[in-house]
């Protein structure tokens, strides 16, 4: 590996796209080496292929109630037992990942981009402009996160759409922060000042330059961060004010399964394995990309 890195930043003719290519596999090869980092990958990877074949997966319908059939036990008939209502907790366990991936990927989507815009623009034209964004931005996170999405999902009425909007609020500012301290650090670079004598401007440095070399850290402190929207999502769905019943979610499971923890402990247990589990997987994935793509660790 060290010599492929070697040959790698020499000045050989290295066609571009190999050069990247190269790069990419010296990057999967120190992703690999790390167990741990492999096994959040799997939970990462398990949980979009169960949202996506729940509907071939699921044994049952995650919705259809079979007052004959509460409080199984987990067993061979049902391998999740079924709750209150007689539905199968596999099912909704299956159907409950669809919902928490389409929270994850909404909210990674429309936040990160936010939080990367404001922190470079912010950065790099420095003023009063930086003045202004850091002020805002100093606002939100001058209020816990749960706490202030609690507070826009209260006015804008529970529901999982309103939850994702509410989520994202309140976690574009640490990417801001983060977004702006390396583009302090780069805009002082030398391809920056030939950039700007090459007559670029200064929207064309920020969108060219200055996000690209941003996005790796930024990445990482995505999936750093997708355990906290996960578990701010089962608390708002906990308190009734994400998803809506009789859509499967997993904290709702816990809220509802709550009342019967001392007796039929399967209920609330096991859709709280679930939000550990994949927020664990995250944590973990987020520390083996964080290893690799720190530009300090190579």
């Amino acid at each position: 590996m060290t010599q492929l890195r070697a040959w790698l930043t020499a000045d050989t003719p290295v066609s571009r796209n190999h050069a990247r290519a190269i790069q990419a596999y010296l990057s999967w090869r120190a992703l690999a080496s790390n167990p741990l980092t492999m096994i959040g990958l799997l939970i990462v990877v398990a949980l979009v292929v169960f949202a996506t074949l729940a509907p071939m997966l699921a044994p049952q319908s995650p919705v259809a109630q079979d007052l004959t059939q509460r409080f199984i036990a987990p067993g061979t008939q049902y391998l999740f037992g079924t709750d209150e209502f007689g539905r199968d907790i596999l099912s909704r366990i299956l159907y409950g990942a669809r919902v928490t991936l389409y929270i994850v990927v909404l909210v990674a989507v429309t936040a990160a981009p936010v939080g990367l815009l404001v922190g470079t623009v912010s950065g790099y034209f420095g003023g009063w402009v930086d003045a202004a964004l850091m002020r805002i931005t100093d606002i939100f996170l001058a209020f816990p996160r749960l706490i202030l999405a609690l507070a826009f999902v209260s006015a804008l009425g529970p529901g999982i759409e309103n939850a994702v909007l509410a989520i994202a609020l309140t976690a574009w500012p640490p990417y801001a922060r983060i977004a702006r301290a390396e583009t302090l650090t780069i805009r002082t670079s030398d391809f920056i000042a030939a950039a700007r004598l090459q007559g670029a401007s200064g929207f064309r440095i920020v969108v060219g330059h200055v996000v690209p070399l941003c996005s790796s850290s930024l990445i990482v402190r995505v999936t750093l961060d997708m355990a906290g929207v996960i578990l701010t999502a089962a608390g708002l769905g906990f308190l009734g004010l994400g998803a809506q019943p009789p859509l499967a979610e997993w904290g709702a499971m816990v809220s509802s399964g709550r009342r019967y923890l001392l007796d039929y402990w399967w209920v609330a247990t096991i859709p709280g394995l679930a939000i550990f589990v994949v927020s664990l997987g995250f944590n973990l994935l987020g520390d083996g990309l964080r290893d690799v793509l720190d530009p300090k660790s190579s």
